[in-house]
Protein backbone atom coordinates (compact mmCIF):
# COMPACT_ATOMS: atom_id res chain seq x y z
CA UNK A 1 0.00 0.00 0.00
CA UNK A 2 2.63 2.44 0.86
CA UNK A 3 4.69 2.07 -2.07
CA UNK A 4 1.23 2.46 -4.28
CA UNK A 5 1.03 5.56 -2.09
CA UNK A 6 4.41 7.48 -2.64
CA UNK A 7 3.34 7.16 -6.82
CA UNK A 8 -0.21 8.36 -6.61
CA UNK A 9 -0.50 11.45 -8.66
CA UNK A 10 -2.52 14.64 -8.03
CA UNK A 11 -5.00 16.25 -10.37
CA UNK A 12 -5.69 19.57 -10.90
CA UNK A 13 -8.27 19.85 -8.21
CA UNK A 14 -6.04 18.11 -5.43
CA UNK A 15 -3.05 20.22 -6.54
CA UNK A 16 -5.34 23.91 -6.21
CA UNK A 17 -6.90 22.51 -2.80
CA UNK A 18 -3.12 22.37 -1.31
CA UNK A 19 -2.48 25.70 -3.08
CA UNK A 20 -4.88 27.66 -1.09
CA UNK A 21 -4.15 25.59 1.71
CA UNK A 22 -0.43 27.07 1.20
CA UNK A 23 -2.02 30.53 0.94
CA UNK A 24 -3.84 30.57 3.89
CA UNK A 25 -0.50 29.43 6.01
CA UNK A 26 1.12 32.28 4.07
CA UNK A 27 -1.82 34.38 5.92
CA UNK A 28 -1.67 33.17 9.38
CA UNK A 29 2.07 32.49 9.28
CA UNK A 30 0.76 29.21 11.17
CA UNK A 31 -0.46 25.94 10.91
CA UNK A 32 -0.54 22.00 10.87
CA UNK A 33 0.28 21.73 7.08
CA UNK A 34 0.98 17.99 7.16
CA UNK A 35 -1.74 16.86 8.85
CA UNK A 36 -3.91 19.23 6.18
CA UNK A 37 -2.21 17.86 3.44
CA UNK A 38 -2.64 14.04 4.14
CA UNK A 39 -6.47 15.42 4.27
CA UNK A 40 -7.06 16.44 0.99
CA UNK A 41 -8.78 13.40 -0.92
CA UNK A 42 -10.79 12.27 1.74
CA UNK A 43 -12.21 15.67 2.61
CA UNK A 44 -12.52 16.50 -1.46
CA UNK A 45 -14.58 13.27 -2.25
CA UNK A 46 -16.78 14.12 0.88
CA UNK A 47 -17.92 17.34 -0.28
CA UNK A 48 -17.57 16.79 -3.52
CA UNK A 49 -19.71 13.36 -4.26
CA UNK A 50 -20.96 12.24 -1.33
CA UNK A 51 -22.77 14.62 1.72
CA UNK A 52 -25.71 16.33 1.04
CA UNK A 53 -25.39 19.27 2.70
CA UNK A 54 -26.58 23.21 1.76
CA UNK A 55 -24.18 25.86 2.26
CA UNK A 56 -26.64 28.90 2.49
CA UNK A 57 -28.41 26.87 5.17
CA UNK A 58 -25.41 24.85 6.98
CA UNK A 59 -27.98 23.76 10.10
CA UNK A 60 -30.76 22.27 7.35
CA UNK A 61 -32.10 18.84 9.49
CA UNK A 62 -31.83 16.58 6.58
CA UNK A 63 -27.85 17.43 6.16
CA UNK A 64 -25.57 14.47 6.39
CA UNK A 65 -23.42 15.27 9.37
CA UNK A 66 -19.56 15.27 8.88
CA UNK A 67 -16.81 16.08 12.09
CA UNK A 68 -13.36 16.62 11.65
CA UNK A 69 -11.90 14.97 15.00
CA UNK A 70 -8.42 14.95 14.10
CA UNK A 71 -9.17 19.09 14.40
CA UNK A 72 -5.91 19.86 13.44
CA UNK A 73 -5.91 19.37 9.85
CA UNK A 74 -8.56 22.06 9.91
CA UNK A 75 -6.71 23.81 7.47
CA UNK A 76 -7.77 21.55 4.27
CA UNK A 77 -11.49 21.82 5.95
CA UNK A 78 -11.18 25.39 5.99
CA UNK A 79 -10.39 25.29 1.98
CA UNK A 80 -13.31 23.12 1.21
CA UNK A 81 -16.06 25.21 3.01
CA UNK A 82 -14.98 28.05 1.23
CA UNK A 83 -14.54 26.38 -1.49
CA UNK A 84 -18.73 25.03 -1.41
CA UNK A 85 -19.71 28.24 -0.24
CA UNK A 86 -20.30 28.16 3.25
CA UNK A 87 -18.41 31.19 4.30
CA UNK A 88 -16.88 33.94 1.88
CA UNK A 89 -13.22 32.93 0.76
CA UNK A 90 -11.91 36.74 2.53
CA UNK A 91 -11.99 34.46 5.65
CA UNK A 92 -9.29 32.41 4.91
CA UNK A 93 -7.10 35.53 4.63
CA UNK A 94 -7.80 36.38 8.29
CA UNK A 95 -6.71 32.70 9.73
CA UNK A 96 -5.32 33.01 13.17
CA UNK A 97 -5.81 36.64 13.20
CA UNK A 98 -7.39 37.70 16.42
CA UNK A 99 -11.45 37.80 16.63
CA UNK A 100 -11.87 36.56 13.19
CA UNK A 101 -13.59 33.50 12.50
CA UNK A 102 -11.11 30.42 11.30
CA UNK A 103 -8.86 29.69 14.27
CA UNK A 104 -6.57 26.93 14.61
CA UNK A 105 -8.72 24.24 15.36
CA UNK A 106 -12.61 23.68 14.27
CA UNK A 107 -15.29 25.62 16.38
CA UNK A 108 -19.12 25.08 16.10
CA UNK A 109 -19.33 28.95 15.35
CA UNK A 110 -18.33 28.15 11.93
CA UNK A 111 -20.59 27.41 9.45
CA UNK A 112 -20.66 23.99 8.26
CA UNK A 113 -18.29 23.04 11.02
CA UNK A 114 -21.24 20.11 13.28
CA UNK A 115 -18.24 20.44 16.38
CA UNK A 116 -15.62 21.93 17.97
CA UNK A 117 -12.78 19.40 17.88
CA UNK A 118 -9.02 19.38 18.37
CA UNK A 119 -9.18 18.05 21.77
CA UNK A 120 -8.29 14.39 20.51
CA UNK A 121 -10.36 11.41 20.63
CA UNK A 122 -13.92 13.51 21.25
CA UNK A 123 -15.15 13.36 17.69
CA UNK A 124 -15.98 9.69 17.29
CA UNK A 125 -17.59 10.29 20.39
CA UNK A 126 -20.29 13.03 19.16
CA UNK A 127 -20.90 10.98 15.82
CA UNK A 128 -22.47 8.06 17.64
CA UNK A 129 -24.51 10.47 19.21
CA UNK A 130 -25.77 12.02 16.34
CA UNK A 131 -25.89 8.92 14.18
CA UNK A 132 -28.38 7.78 17.39
CA UNK A 133 -30.18 10.76 17.00
CA UNK A 134 -30.62 10.39 13.24
CA UNK A 135 -32.22 6.60 14.27
CA UNK A 136 -34.34 8.11 17.02
CA UNK A 137 -35.44 11.13 15.02
CA UNK A 138 -36.43 8.17 11.71
CA UNK A 139 -34.34 10.25 9.52
CA UNK A 140 -31.84 8.97 6.65
CA UNK A 141 -28.97 11.41 7.27
CA UNK A 142 -25.54 9.83 7.75
CA UNK A 143 -22.83 10.69 10.07
CA UNK A 144 -19.07 10.82 8.77
CA UNK A 145 -16.44 11.52 11.30
CA UNK A 146 -12.72 11.86 10.29
CA UNK A 147 -9.93 10.66 12.97
CA UNK A 148 -6.17 10.65 12.44
CA UNK A 149 -4.17 7.34 13.15
CA UNK A 150 -2.45 9.09 16.40
CA UNK A 151 -5.82 9.76 17.57
CA UNK A 152 -6.72 6.69 17.72
CA UNK A 153 -4.49 5.99 20.90
CA UNK A 154 -7.24 7.63 23.33
CA UNK A 155 -9.27 4.80 24.77
CA UNK A 156 -12.54 7.30 24.25
CA UNK A 157 -12.23 6.59 20.28
CA UNK A 158 -12.86 2.33 21.09
CA UNK A 159 -15.45 3.69 23.87
CA UNK A 160 -17.60 5.07 21.26
CA UNK A 161 -16.49 2.02 18.57
CA UNK A 162 -17.84 -0.29 20.67
CA UNK A 163 -20.89 1.55 21.34
CA UNK A 164 -21.73 2.01 17.69
CA UNK A 165 -20.89 -2.00 17.23
CA UNK A 166 -23.59 -2.47 19.79
CA UNK A 167 -26.10 -0.20 18.06
CA UNK A 168 -25.62 -1.33 15.04
CA UNK A 169 -24.74 2.09 13.51
CA UNK A 170 -24.63 1.39 9.70
CA UNK A 171 -24.91 5.40 8.91
CA UNK A 172 -22.00 5.81 10.75
CA UNK A 173 -18.94 6.01 8.79
CA UNK A 174 -15.30 6.42 10.47
CA UNK A 175 -12.53 7.40 8.11
CA UNK A 176 -9.09 6.68 9.66
CA UNK A 177 -6.71 9.61 8.22
CA UNK A 178 -3.80 6.21 8.48
CA UNK A 179 -0.49 8.96 7.47
CA UNK A 180 1.06 6.75 10.31
CA UNK A 181 3.15 9.73 12.28
CA UNK A 182 1.91 11.80 15.10
CA UNK A 183 3.67 14.96 16.06
CA UNK A 184 6.58 13.67 17.50
CA UNK A 185 7.23 10.33 16.27
CA UNK A 186 5.67 7.40 13.37
CA UNK A 187 3.20 5.60 15.20
CA UNK A 188 4.67 2.25 14.99
CA UNK A 189 6.80 3.61 17.31
CA UNK A 190 4.75 5.78 19.85
CA UNK A 191 1.79 3.19 19.61
CA UNK A 192 1.53 0.49 17.24
CA UNK A 193 -1.73 0.40 15.68
CA UNK A 194 -1.64 -3.14 14.05
CA UNK A 195 -3.35 -5.11 13.00
CA UNK A 196 -5.15 -1.96 12.46
CA UNK A 197 -8.44 -3.06 10.35
CA UNK A 198 -8.73 -6.44 12.16
CA UNK A 199 -8.83 -4.17 15.45
CA UNK A 200 -12.23 -2.08 14.13
CA UNK A 201 -14.00 -5.61 12.65
CA UNK A 202 -13.46 -7.01 16.54
CA UNK A 203 -15.10 -3.68 17.79
CA UNK A 204 -18.41 -4.82 15.55
CA UNK A 205 -17.62 -2.46 12.44
CA UNK A 206 -17.38 -3.18 8.39
CA UNK A 207 -14.00 -2.26 7.70
CA UNK A 208 -12.04 -1.77 3.97
CA UNK A 209 -8.42 -0.27 3.53
CA UNK A 210 -7.82 1.63 0.82
CA UNK A 211 -5.50 4.65 -0.47
CA UNK A 212 -6.27 7.62 0.63
CA UNK A 213 -5.29 9.37 -1.81
CA UNK A 214 -6.73 7.77 -4.75
CA UNK A 215 -9.76 9.41 -5.64
CA UNK A 216 -11.75 6.91 -7.62
CA UNK A 217 -11.13 4.36 -4.90
CA UNK A 218 -12.69 6.49 -2.51
CA UNK A 219 -15.47 7.63 -4.33
CA UNK A 220 -16.11 3.69 -5.26
CA UNK A 221 -15.71 2.90 -1.49
CA UNK A 222 -18.54 5.52 -0.39
CA UNK A 223 -20.58 3.97 -3.05
CA UNK A 224 -20.96 0.91 -1.37
CA UNK A 225 -22.27 2.27 1.98
CA UNK A 226 -22.49 0.56 4.11
CA UNK A 227 -20.29 -1.90 3.72
CA UNK A 228 -22.58 -4.50 5.71
CA UNK A 229 -26.35 -3.87 6.60
CA UNK A 230 -26.23 -3.68 10.59
CA UNK A 231 -22.41 -2.32 11.30
CA UNK A 232 -20.86 1.07 11.38
CA UNK A 233 -18.44 1.45 8.53
CA UNK A 234 -14.30 1.74 9.37
CA UNK A 235 -12.14 3.06 6.34
CA UNK A 236 -8.75 2.70 6.74
CA UNK A 237 -7.54 5.93 4.18
CA UNK A 238 -3.42 4.67 3.87
CA UNK A 239 -2.09 8.40 3.07
CA UNK A 240 1.26 10.21 3.41
CA UNK A 241 1.74 12.88 5.94
CA UNK A 242 2.40 16.21 4.08
CA UNK A 243 1.44 14.34 0.52
CA UNK A 244 2.24 16.83 -2.46
CA UNK A 245 5.06 18.12 -1.37
CA UNK A 246 8.34 16.57 -1.36
CA UNK A 247 9.97 17.93 1.89
CA UNK A 248 7.17 17.56 3.66
CA UNK A 249 6.15 14.46 2.96
CA UNK A 250 6.49 12.60 6.33
CA UNK A 251 9.10 15.14 7.42
CA UNK A 252 7.73 15.45 11.15
CA UNK A 253 9.75 19.00 11.66
CA UNK A 254 6.23 20.57 8.96
CA UNK A 255 3.52 18.47 11.69
CA UNK A 256 3.12 22.36 12.80
CA UNK A 257 5.03 25.03 11.54
CA UNK A 258 4.80 28.91 13.12
CA UNK A 259 6.48 32.09 11.72
CA UNK A 260 6.82 30.37 8.26
CA UNK A 261 8.73 32.08 5.78
CA UNK A 262 8.46 33.95 2.77
CA UNK A 263 10.61 31.44 0.88
CA UNK A 264 9.28 28.79 2.39
CA UNK A 265 6.08 29.31 1.26
CA UNK A 266 7.53 29.83 -2.41
CA UNK A 267 9.35 26.37 -2.16
CA UNK A 268 5.38 25.09 -1.16
CA UNK A 269 3.96 26.32 -3.83
CA UNK A 270 6.70 25.64 -6.29
CA UNK A 271 6.21 22.03 -6.14
CA UNK A 272 2.26 21.79 -6.20
CA UNK A 273 2.33 23.90 -10.27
Amino acid sequence: METKLNTTVLDTRSKQLRQTIIKILKAGRRGHVGAAFSLVEILRVLYDDVLRYQPQNPHWSGRDRCILSKGHGCLALYTILADKGFFPESELWKFCDFNALLGGHPEHKIPGVEASTGSLGHGLSIGVGMALNGRFEKSDYRTFVVIGDGESNEGSVWEAALCAGKHRLDKLTVMVDYNKHQSYASTKEVQDMEPFADKWRAFGFAAIEIDGHDVSALRETFKKLPLETGKPTAIICHTIKGKGVSFVENNLKWHHKNKVTDQEIEGLLKELV
